[in-house]
Formats: structure tokens, C-alpha cells, sequence
């Protein structure tokens, strides 16, 4: 009987392990679809297209990807630190938007340069790939709190691997993941009783990012506040807070000024986070379940949950406890500039609270809707790996019909107005800033029939008209619902084949994004092949 309850247990906990594999497993599929071919993995750094952007010369000769309309973000100007580390550079100082405030989150910076041993293009593709290394490192040390025995230790490891922040910062190549593995593994060498060498992996954090200091409270005294230990901890606190402490005096010799605490990053008590709640809740009711504004409400619910267990249940002699409690008062007096847009900073500053609420809050049936508000964001994951898109269209039908002798494809060109395509697990798509135009080319030296076949989508109401060259092939109404359009028996001409995307209205701007303005999105487009036509037409001809 004892060995049949054993079996029992074990198949049971073999089906939580495979859960566990099976998310770790979406992950790592979703990031690989990141690797453009020709530019690595350098899609999550988020360079800017901007042209008035200056980028350090050991660029030039990098392939790397550039996000067209688009300002880019904060992982740009970290990745040109790293290819090239050099503080007192002209050159670096006109890459950066604020090279001393960059410049103390210089860890991750001298990682990537060491692990692409200098090189420039492999610098890039190590500092964008560290954050991916990191989540996977993170994911097996949280089995150390979250085994895999249970759906709640199952909810409590997922809720914090997919939480909005951490997986923001893998998507954005951002230092909040990273961080958060460095943490952990300090929180470990206190609980194994090596609390001097957590106290330096700590340090070591601080160099990261300032507010992994917060970590520091772990080495605060439990239960005994005998004047040994309080000495103690204070011995360990000064070791955490030296390497950060000495760099900024090193950044003090190269710049002759202050590093400051950046723009708007702080603000009264609850001022910025309510005001992000009132945004949230507006926008949602403006804009409803299918914008984005979903994510940020569960966001916020998810953040104002775990802040709210934190604060009302103290466990001082627990040190994740006492981790979240820091940052759970970091999060009151956090700026407009770190709660503001879209996706927003504050849940990756954050992250390490999120960890701390999933350690700390109660077992039992009566903490599951707890449990699972707290967690709420982590139903983004999806969204937030999604990855870039390689795919405009897909070719249908017989290759005899449309691949020419010379093995030539048929194939399709985007005209400016449109933007970079973009895809989920299931979709592919492209945004138009207005009216737009495409040129399918028929490769044939005869004349093609095809079936197309797509959807059209739009933020607002507008009317959308489909012309090849100047017969109009299909109009009708474009909302947030998908329009699908099947456009049978289309003759292509051997040569280019002009379509035109013709739309009323002005575009709009989505998440008070005002580099992007767009109007509608063409999605999945397939190009079904049928069967070439006995009338041979002009080799390279085009259509009007």
C-alpha cells in the first residue's frame, strides 16, 4: 500500500514538473523567434530609427536592427555602453541622452563587453541575449521556494517568471531580470548562513541598478537585536553598499558633476500611481477589453495587490518580507516618468516585490483569489514576447503556378505607408499610416489567376477601399472587429501588379504614441495560386 501512495505521489508531482517544463518551454520557443537571421537577437535592444540619433561610430559596421518610427528605448543607449565602455568618449557622450545617469548601471554594460570579448557585433548579441540566459537561471533557482509539488507553487512560480516586469525586461533587454537573479541568488547564501558572500553578490547588484540597495534590508536582523549582530548587519551593509558607493566617486572624477536621480523619477507620496490609475481606468473605458489598456488594468490590480498584502500583513523575520516591504515604499513615491505610458516602468522596477508577495503570501484555499489577483499580469506573457514579425504573406497552391523557371517567387512589396510587420503565435500583420499601397509581382511571363484572401482592422470606424490599379475590388467598414476579405478569380499580369488600400478619415494614435500615428492594420494576407493563363503577355509588364 506504502508503495502504491508513493507511485501515486510521484506521478502527481511528475505532471507539475511537466507544467513547469511546458512554460519554460513557451519561453524559450517565443524568444527564439526573436533571432533575425543576419541580425541576431539585437531586435530586443530597440534602437531607434530617429535620424537625428546618434550612434557610436563602432556601429557602423554592425548589422543590426533598427526599429523605424519608433524613439527606441533606454536598452539603446546600454548597448552602446557596453560595445564601448569608455566614459570620457565624445563620441559615447553624443550617443547618450544622459551618460552619467547611464553610466551608474554600468554592470550589465561590462558583462555584455566581457562575454562578447570586445567585439562590437558580438557585444551587441551578448547583451541582448544575457537577459534571456538570466530568466532561465531564475527559473530553476525559484524551484527552491516553488517546487514543483502543487498549483500553488505552480501559480506562484508562473506569476512571477511571466510577470509583466520580468518579462518586459527580457523583451526590451532591459536590467530588471538580471537584477532580480542577483537578488535571489544574495537572498540564498543568507538563508544557507554565508551571509558575508550574499552581502557582496548584493554590492555587486547595486552596480546593476541603484535600487537593487533595497535587497540590502535581507541582512537586517530577524529576531536577535543583540549589539553583535546589529553590528554585524551593519558591517554586511557598508560591504553592499561600497561597490556602488565608490563607482559614483569614480563618475564624479570623469564628470565634474552630480549623477543625478533622472527626470521626474520620483514625486509625492501615492501622486503618480493614482494618477496611473486614473489614466487606466479611463482608457479602458474608452477604448475597452481589446486595447491595451487591459494589460495595464491588470497590472495595476496585480501591483496594488501584492502592495497591499505587504503592507498589511508584516513578517519581519522573513527577509523577502522584508524586501518587498522596501520596494513596496519605493512604489508610493515612484515618479510620472516611471509610471507614465505604455507599457510603463514601475512593474519592472518593481519585480522584485513581485517575488517577494509570491514567497510571502499566506497558503491555504482561502489565499487563492489573492494569490491569483496579485498575479494577474502574468496573462500578458504572451503579448509582451511577441515576437517580431518575418512574415507579410504566405504563397498558396501549386509552386509550378507561381514560381517562375528561374525559381523566382512571386512576391510582394509594401509601399512607406506602411510600417515594420508584427505577429503573435497565430497572426501576422501590418499597420498603415493612412492610405497604402502594395505591388504583387507576378515573376511568370503569362498571366496568373490567384485567390487573396485577408483582414482588415482598425482603433476606430472607417471605411476602407481595395483597388488593383483602378478597378475597385472590395469596400466596406473597418473597426476593431476584423473585416475578412476574399477577392476570387484576380488576374496578376506577368510583371508588377499595383494595389492600392485607400481609407477616409485621419489616422489615429494609440497609447499617446505620437511618433506612430496608424489608421488600419492588413492582416494575414494569402496569396492562393490557381492557375496560369494560355495568354502569354509582355515579359516585365506592369499594370497601372
Amino acid at each position: 500500500m506504502e508503495r502504491i501512495k508513493l507511485f501515486l505521489r510521484r506521478w502527481h508531482h511528475f505532471w507539475y514538473w511537466a507544467a513547469n517544463g511546458a512554460a519554460a518551454g513557451f519561453f524559450i520557443w517565443n524568444a527564439a523567434q526573436f533571432y533575425v537571421p543576419g541580425k541576431g537577437f539585437t531586435y530586443l535592444i530597440l534602437f531607434s530609427g530617429s535620424p537625428g540619433l546618434h550612434h557610436i561610430r563602432e556601429l557602423q559596421s554592425v548589422d543590426y536592427y533598427v526599429h523605424k518610427d519608433s524613439y527606441g528605448y533606454d536598452a539603446q543607449y546600454y548597448a552602446q555602453l557596453a560595445v564601448k565602455p569608455v566614459l570620457g568618449s565624445r563620441d559615447l557622450r553624443a550617443a547618450m541622452d544622459n551618460l552619467p545617469y547611464r553610466a551608474r548601471r554600468i554592470l550589465f554594460c561590462w558583462s555584455a563587453y566581457v562575454f562578447g570579448l570586445g567585439r562590437p557585433d558580438l557585444v551587441l548579441q551578448a547583451y541582448a541575449v544575457q537577459n534571456l540566459v538570466a530568466w532561465l537561471l531564475l527559473a530553476w533557482l525559484l524551484l527552491r521556494w516553488f517546487p514543483p509539488t502543487g498549483p500553488d507553487n505552480l501559480v506562484r512560480w508562473a506569476g512571477t517568471m511571466f510577470a509583466w516586469g520580468l518579462t518586459q525586461s527580457v523583451s526590451e533587454a532591459l536590467m530588471d531580470g538580471p537584477s532580480l537573479l542577483l537578488i535571489a541568488c544574495g537572498v540564498v547564501l543568507a538563508e544557507q548562513g554565508r551571509r558575508w558572500t550574499s552581502a557582496c553578490v548584493l554590492g555587486i547588484a547595486g552596480l546593476g541598478r541603484e535600487t537593487n540597495l533595497l535587497a540590502g534590508l535581507a541582512h537586517l536582523p530577524g529576531r536577535d537585536w543583540s549589539w553583535r549582530e546589529i553590528l554585524r548587519a551593519a558591517g554586511r551593509g557598508a560591504i553592499i553598499a561600497a561597490p556602488l558607493a565608490l563607482w559614483l566617486a569614480c563618475l564624479w572624477y570623469v564628470f565634474r558633476e552630480p549623477s543625478n536621480t533622472g527626470l521626474r523619477n520620483f514625486a509625492p507620496p501615492f501622486a503618480a500611481g493614482w494618477k496611473k490609475w486614473c489614466d487606466t481606468v479611463r482608457e479602458f473605458q474608452a477604448n475597452g477589453w481589446d486595447s491595451n489598456a487591459r494589460w495595464s488594468l491588470l497590472m495595476m490590480i496585480s501591483l496594488t495587490v501584492q502592495f497591499l498584502v505587504i503592507m498589511l500583513r508584516p513578517q519581519w523575520t522573513s527577509p523577502w518580507w522584508r524586501i518587498g516591504a522596501a520596494y513596496a515604499v519605493l512604489m508610493v513615491f515612484l515618479g510620472e516618468a516611471v509610471w507614465g505610458g505604455f507599457p510603463g516602468a514601475a512593474a519592472r522596477v518593481l519585480v522584485p516585490m513581485t517575488l517577494a508577495f509570491n514567497i510571502v503570501v499566506p497558503r491555504g484555499r482561502w489565499w487563492w483569489l489573492v494569490l491569483l489577483l496579485g498575479n494577474l499580469s502574468a496573462f500578458s506573457a504572451a503579448d509582451q514576447l511577441r515576437p517580431p514579425g518575418h512574415e507579410s504573406f504566405l504563397l498558396k497552391g501549386p509552386a509550378a503556378v507561381w514560381e517562375a523557371p528561374a525559381r523566382q517567387p512571386l512576391d510582394v512589396a509594401f509601399n512607406d505607408q506602411w510600417y515594420q510587420s508584427e505577429q503573435s503565435s497565430f497572426e501576422y500583420w501590418r499597420w498603415s499610416r493612412g492610405s497604402a499601397g502594395i505591388v504583387i509581382r507576378n515573376p511568370q511571363i503569362m498571366p496568373v489567376e490567384i485567390e487573396l484572401d485577408f483582414d482588415l482592422r482598425a482603433y476606430d470606424e472607417r471605411t476602407v477601399r481595395v483597388f488593383q490599379g483602378k478597378t475597385l475590388r472590395w469596400e466596406g467598414r473597418v473597426g476593431r472587429e476584423s473585416a475578412l476579405v476574399h477577392l476570387p478569380e484576380i488576374e496578376l499580369e506577368p510583371g508588377d501588379n499595383h494595389w492600392r488600400f485607400e481609407t477616409d478619415g485621419s489616422p489615429s494614435f494609440p497609447n499617446g504614441d505620437q511618433l506612430r500615428p496608424v489608421a488600419f492594420n492588413l492582416r494575414n494576407l494569402v496569396i492562393r495560386a490557381v492557375r496560369k493563363i494560355d495568354r502569354p503577355g509582355p515579359a516585365g509588364a506592369s499594370r497601372p
